[in-house]
């Protein structure tokens, strides 16, 4: 039947039962889904026992596709299969298989049998292409399964928690959540609407409301809540949502635990090394003092609120992200169309530092705090190696192998943007996450080249 057959084979340095068990974990299938593409899970019942089916819709190019498979051929701790009912291949059954290797490790096997639509034309029009969009696939899965399974030896024990995270559905909380089931904890989400799921607390932080009953039993408390800051210019409407956004959230959180007759153990809240604002080409640590500017003054304001938790008795850690690379979304996802088709370039002169940190670190290290007790107060979230504007439009372009030599000038940004392009596209910032680094976090990406290519499934330098 001219059936394709894929496989690829990767060692990892954990017992094969636990390899087994992440997979079979709430989050696992979102986990595996690789940020640069576009896809939504529909369904998912059953996990990956017999008879457990998953719809999917994944966007190729303009268009939406729809899988809906059945698992099969389940071996508790050994393997599982994925069998296609419906979809855009002719076949696809897909095996997933766990082996141990030696007493300590085990080698997890993805194999693809797979037939493409249209015969003889299919596969001599698409042949090539599916064999290196699989290749990319799983060379990015199989690094993220080894990596996150891994973390397990680095953090244990760590009893399972409960974790409450406001801002689920943000860029960084979209990713978390699954990232945080897969390590086996329960996470539970605060949402406007009406709660669809027992695991949804619904909340309205503009007026306060949050039934702090319903966090009983809550062990952390992650706050990523907030107004996109890169959305627009900045109005006198924008920022006071910016502004209001972050603070009643936090205070909302703190006011609710207050209540609490069991607090929670720790309180993770989000900032941003706005806090320094513009300090050209000085290095910035956790120590340095606030700058100025409107986001110097929307960190202060939030951390501020955040302190009320560590007033209540909470390890409270106040996390300052650098701009953080996927392109699901934010500043990469707005600059890979232009650096794509060949016209991107530097943002003014290009000597203004940018600190960075990729998706994977972001959610890696908001999970050392919640675990890691020496982390407490101001933490800069950043990888550390901080690059200048220039040095990233290089690096970006040659990741997609394109040009990137087509600046735009600082005159034109500030024309369009206002403030918000004074203080976040043109402003530079130094940072260095030393208190991470002290507390023994240890980066998966450290260079912004390795980032961009992991996120980007670009392959390895």
């Amino acid at each position: 039947m001219n059936d394709e057959v894929f496989s690829v084979s990767t060692r990892i340095a954990r017992p094969a039962a636990e390899v087994f068990a992440w997979h079979e974990r709430p989050g696992a299938l979102e986990r595996l889904c690789p940020p640069w593409e576009s896809v939504e899970v529909v369904a998912a019942t059953g996990g990956v026992r017999d008879g457990a089916c998953v719809t999917v819709r994944n966007k190729v190019g303009p268009f939406w596709t729809q899988w809906c498979v059945e698992h099969r051929d389940y071996l508790a701790g050994i393997q599982f299969r994925d069998v296609l009912l419906s979809g855009p291949f002719a076949k696809w059954e897909h095996l997933h298989r766990v082996e141990p290797d030696g007493p300590d490790a085990s080698l997890l096997t993805d194999e693809i049998t797979y037939r493409l639509p249209g015969g003889a034309l299919g596969r001599a029009l698409g042949g090539a292409f599916m064999r290196r969009k699989l290749s990319q696939l799983f060379a990015w899965r199989h690094a993220t399964t080894k990596a996150d399974v891994e973390l397990q030896r680095r953090y244990e024990p760590v009893r399972p928690r409960r974790i409450l995270i406001a801002g689920a559905s943000g860029l960084v909380g979209r990713a978390l959540v699954p990232f945080l089931q897969t390590q086996g904890h329960t996470v539970l989400r605060l949402v406007r609407q009406s709660p669809g799921t027992a695991k949804e607390i619904c909340w309205n932080p503009a007026t306060g409301a949050l039934d702090a009953t319903a966090l009983e039993g809550v062990d952390a408390i992650v706050n990523l809540s907030g107004e996109n800051v890169g959305a627009g210019r900045w109005t006198a409407v924008r920022r006071g949502a910016i502004l209001r956004s972050r603070v009643e959230a936090t205070r909302t959180l703190v006011l609710a635990v207050q209540k609490l007759r069991r607090k929670p153990e720790v309180f993770v809240s989000a900032s941003a090394v706005g806090f320094y604002g513009e300090r050209g080409d000085e290095v910035v640590t956790e120590d340095a003092p606030i700058g100025q500017g409107f986001l110097p003054e929307v960190c202060l304001a939030w951390e501020t609120h955040a302190e009320g938790a560590a007033r209540l008795g909470l390890r409270t850690a106040l996390l300052r992200f650098g701009v953080v690379l996927t392109p699901s979304g934010g500043a990469l996802a707005k600059l890979l169309p232009l650096f794509r088709v060949g016209l991107g370039g530097r943002v003014g002169d290009g000597r203004q530092w940018m600190s960075w940190v990729s998706i994977d670190d972001a959610v890696g290290a908001i999970y050392h705090a919640l675990v890691e007790a020496r982390c407490a107060g101001a933490i800069n979230m950043v990888a550390p190696s901080s690059v200048t504007n220039a040095d990233f439009a290089t690096t970006l372009g040659r990741v997609l192998r394109r040009p990137a030599s087509l600046p735009v000038p600082a005159l034109a940004v500030r024309a369009l943007f206002g403030q918000m392009a004074e203080e976040t596209l043109l402003a530079s910032t130094r940072a260095e996450p030393r208190r991470l680094l002290a507390t023994g976090y240890g980066f998966r990406h450290a260079t912004v080249e390795a980032a961009l290519r992991h996120v980007l499934g670009a392959g390895k330098l």
